[in-house]
């Protein structure tokens, strides 16, 4: 399963994940909200975007996906047994664990940081969490 924490921005780049072998879902960001064309090329393969938060529930681990951080501890005060939190927005890496909650943001992908690109990948059996620099 491949998440996305928002801020595709094109229409274009999107459709470029049609070519995944895997299920796509996510958020949209700030950015997205007024881009025309991400909602069609959704439901044209099959995507699972909507506002956030996303809450999924992968195995046993619960799941909720942010674009903006500054949703987030609203959301915690009603959804305490939350495993991870993921989030994008700041462009920025952030790894913690606070109050048993995972909160893991793999910082910038889009190229606006030049070096810095990077994905994330959780193991949902141990919980682990490796970054990949591209």
């Amino acid at each position: 399963l491949v998440i996305h924490t928002g801020d595709i921005s094109k229409a274009s780049t999107l459709e470029i994940f049609s070519k995944l072998n895997s299920p796509l879902v996510g958020v949209f960001g700030n950015n997205d909200r007024i881009e025309e064309g991400l909602e069609k090329v959704c439901e044209q393969y099959n995507f699972n975007f909507q506002e956030p938060p996303l809450s999924l529930t992968l195995e046993h681990i619960k799941v909720a996906v942010f674009h903006e951080p500054e949703l987030i501890d609203d959301y915690i005060k009603n959804n305490k047994d939350t495993d991870i939190i993921l989030h994008g927005h700041t462009h920025r890496y952030k790894e913690e664990k606070v109050d048993n909650i995972i909160y893991f943001n793999p910082g910038e992908s889009a190229g606006f940081i030049e070096g810095k690109s990077a994905i994330g990948i959780i193991d949902i059996s141990n919980l682990r969490i490796k970054r990949i620099f591209f």
